[in-house]
């Protein structure tokens, strides 16, 4: 939320710097993000000063330029030589001298300093408008009014706007802080106790709000009432739709705001303000007079106010105009979130009808977000505005109207409120508040606070009190909440720290999968991978999208704030893709990267949790190097990452199948039974094409519950070998679809104890060695722990392996 530094301070009178007014906010909760300066022209014009050509020579080496003398009101003139056709004797002009800096309208910002063109010394400069930032205009130098005072600082004479602005990261809770009173309110509560005296909160008055005529009334009927728990509204007629005054411009300049007229400029300048966002139609568009709130049939289209259609929901509350009891409603806006097209207000306005109303929070987060429709009055209908506000932001809005636009208010205000928001009574003990702060407040400074926070004291024993809290703190509900209304302005940093802690210390019996987790982390960290944390929730569509076939289907969250997560990941894949895409765009082309985290899905009407480990890899795996060639990453490398890992978890036997879907371009799957452990490989070029990402991915998912199961601690003490190990290599000729590991799985098998490692060392394809038949160097590397082997002990097991080799492989030994 942003805030302006000036007009905060309209709200109360007390002398206080931005950085002390972003450290009481801060101490108050609503924390201060940031505070920066801010000019309505950039630079502020600073060094500038009002001068007075005093006499004009052609330049004698050019034609297009001319030498000035310049008068600034004190000492010599300064001679200038100036390139401007329309500069003359006696003018007024912006001069910019010696050591000024210019900041234009557009480029860079540059530095004014003494110099010679075309051999005539030039003192400074007489500047045109673009050339100052004042706007685009370079059509000739600035020429100000006759009476502008000789020698003055320009910026006073245009009057350049500084302010400071201040944004607020405001919690979800805060809703009765989304303005300038809401947050002047907390200032001047915590100021008060500060200095230990009240400084009034000044909010302006409506009491002189009046109704000139009755000429003009509207028909309201509210059918969504669960939608709408309260609308108000009135007629101007006779307005005049114009620009704003300058303060009013300023006033949302200052907060990010575009001036539109006079009539859009006060709803947004009242909605920032006091919170409540409002709404006007113009009412030759509001057909009958006749307003109706309700829900329109799905797909119902509507032109949005930047002429953008959409079909609506079922479920989206809509304000809408009738001509006639049967006649088909006419939408006019989207309640809460969007006006519409035709019935804005436009420069041939010149009657309204002005709307505050209470719109459930929860319909407009859900239209809001389907529609993506991120407005700042959805924003403030969301978080819940005050119930019981809207007639002072509507009056407040009316007068100014009248004000600044002209017109008179001719109708009543319709104020449909059928249920009203009463405030909620809670009680509070003296005792509990000293309990639970640890501290000491005494019963007035407490009640002091409450009452500056509007809180109204309507009981006080001594031992008891009981408050009414007000209609726009939705979330003080109980006790504990009051406490803590008043903690936070009477300062948590007033609160000492004790010299004994008291905490109950949570104790788990089983760490096993934090401790996996950890040393996990460690290793993959010791190889060069980086960890990364994504978010659970994750965008739909990747899963329709990309995982079409699954028999699986995302978990969707019930309410979200942005249409882009609207759900829980069911890979982890998907989110992995977005931080790959956010990084070649950034130029970061290898990477190496690791997350523990959890996929969601929901089958069968049941749901399902699931931990997993996520690699990633991309790009080359060392930096280029003249020592050492560039190796790009491929699925090799993460198997043996994958091993590993596996390895560390005591998992040794395992089975491995071959596969490619529409996720996978080639992948591997580890399993022991029925259980699927891990699955790794390339990426399927559907997927990366998808994220927009250039070159290959190779990717690993590996359940942490099955590894859980069926990990061991396997890691025991060997003494050093006494007997030597022997290796012998076999060359074997075999069918192309024939895996090393049905190789490796053979060899273990049919050699008892004293086959310690087969380890694939070459691969050789030619047509000489058959139609669809590859050739496989394989070392095998035995040793027996309690003598050492002769060349018949290690012909007898070879002879076993190759025997197998043949009949189950149909494999011949290359000679």
């Amino acid at each position: 939320m942003i805030i302006s530094y000036n007009w905060l301070k309209e709200y109360f009178e007390f002398d206080i710097s931005p950085d002390d007014v972003a450290e009481r906010l801060t101490h108050t909760g609503l924390e201060v993000e940031s505070i920066h300066a801010f000019e309505s022209v950039k630079g502020g014009l600073t060094g500038l000063t009002i001068g007075l050509v005093t006499a004009v020579e052609k330049h004698p080496d050019a034609d297009k330029l001319s030498v000035t003398k310049v008068s600034v009101g004190k000492g010599e003139d300064l001679q200038i030589v100036c390139g401007a056709t329309n500069v003359q004797a006696g003018q007024k002009v912006v001069v910019a001298q010696h050591g000024d800096l210019l900041y234009p309208f557009s480029g860079e910002p540059f530095k004014i300093k003494k110099t010679k063109i075309r051999g005539i010394a030039s003192e400074g400069m007489i500047c045109a408008e673009d050339e100052i930032g004042w706007s685009n205009n370079h059509d000739g130098i600035m020429v100000l009014d006759p009476q502008a005072p000789l020698g003055s600082p320009v910026r006073e004479y245009l009057k350049v706007l500084n302010d400071n602005v201040i944004e607020i990261g405001l919690t979800p809770n805060r809703g009765d802080a989304m303005s300038h009173i809401g947050t002047a309110r907390d200032l001047v509560s915590a100021l008060s106790v500060l200095h230990s005296r009240n400084i009034p909160l000044r909010i302006p008055s409506v009491d002189s709000f009046a109704v000139a005529a009755h000429t003009h009334p509207v028909e309201v009927t509210v059918e969504s009432a669960e939608g709408c728990s309260r609308f108000s509204g009135c007629t101007i007629t006779g307005i005049d739709v114009k620009e704003s005054p300058e303060w009013l411009k300023n006033r949302l300049s200052v907060i990010g705001l575009r001036s539109i007229n006079n009539i859009v400029d006060i709803a947004n300048f009242v909605m920032h303000e006091c919170g409540q966002p409002l709404h006007t139609y113009d009412l030759s568009a509001v057909e009958g007079r006749s307003i109706v709130v309700k829900t329109l049939p799905n797909d119902t289209p509507f032109t949005t106010l930047d002429d953008k259609q959409i079909k609506l929901r079922d479920t989206d509350l809509m304000v809408c105009c009738r001509d006639g009891i049967n006649v088909e409603p006419i939408p006019m806006c989207i309640a809460g979130v969007y006006g519409g097209l035709h019935s804005g207000v436009n420069a041939t306005t010149t009657d309204i009808y002005l709307e505050a109303a209470c719109w459930n929070p929860k319909w407009i987060r859900k239209t809001a977000s389907f529609h993506n429709l991120r407005t700042d009055a959805a924003m403030r209908f969301e978080k819940g505005v005050d119930p019981n506000g809207n007639i002072y932001a509507l009056k407040r809005a009316a007068m100014l109207i009248v004000e600044l636009a002209g017109g008179t208010i001719s109708s009543e205000i319709n104020d449909i409120y059928p249920l009203p928001v009463k405030p909620r009574q809670i009680s509070l003990t003296w005792e509990k508040l000293n309990r639970i702060a640890g501290i000491n407040i005494s019963p007035q400074t407490a009640k002091d606070i409450l009452q500056s926070l509007s809180f109204e004291i309507l009981s006080d024993t001594g031992v008891e009190v009981i408050v009414a809290a007000p209609t726009a703190k939705s979330d003080v509900m109980r006790s504990e909440d009051v406490i803590e209304e008043i903690l936070r302005i009477y300062g948590y940093d007033k609160i000492p720290v004790p010299e004994a802690l008291r905490s109950s210390l949570s104790f788990s019996i089983d760490d096993r999968k934090e401790r996996l987790t950890e040393e996990l982390s460690q290793q993959l960290a010791a190889i060069g991978f980086r960890e990364m944390m994504n978010n659970s929730i994750s965008n739909s569509k990747y899963h329709h999208t990309l995982l079409a076939n699954s028999k699986d289907l995302p978990v969707q969250l019930l309410s979200y704030s942005n249409t882009g997560l609207d759900s829980l990941r069911t890979s982890m894949l998907f989110p992995a893709m977005e931080v790959i895409q956010y990084n070649h765009n950034r130029k970061q082309h290898d990477l190496k990267l690791f997350e523990f985290g959890k996929t969601y899905a929901k089958a069968n009407g049941q749901y399902t949790e699931s931990a997993s480990l996520a690699l990633l890899l991309t790009g080359s795996l060392s930096k280029e190097s003249w020592a050492v060639k560039e190796q790009p990453a491929d699925t090799f490398f993460l198997k043996g990452v994958m091993e590993g890992i596996f390895k560390k978890c005591g998992i040794r036997k395992y089975a491995a199948k071959l596969f490619s879907d529409e996720t996978w371009q080639e992948a591997v799957t580890w399993s022991i039974g029925n259980t699927e452990l891990a699955i790794f490989g390339k990426v399927n070029q559907k997927v990366t094409s998808y994220f927009d990402v250039k070159g290959n991915v190779y990717y690993a998912a590996i359940d942490v519950d099955a590894i859980m199961k069926h990990a061991a601690n396997t890691a025991k003490f060997t003494a050093l070998q006494k007997f030597p190990s022997v290796r012998r290599d076999l060359a074997l000729v075999i069918d192309e679809v024939v895996s090393f590991q049905e190789i490796e799985q053979i060899a273990y098998a049919h050699s008892g104890s004293l086959l310690k490692e087969v380890n694939l060392f070459d691969v050789y394809a030619d047509e000489k060695l058959g139609a669809g038949k590859k050739s496989y160097a394989v070392s095998f590397l035995l040793r027996d722990e309690q003598k050492t082997l002769t060349d018949a002990d290690i012909d007898k097991v070879m002879d076993q392996v190759v025997q197998q080799f043949q009949s189950k492989l149909n494999a011949h030994i290359r000679k």
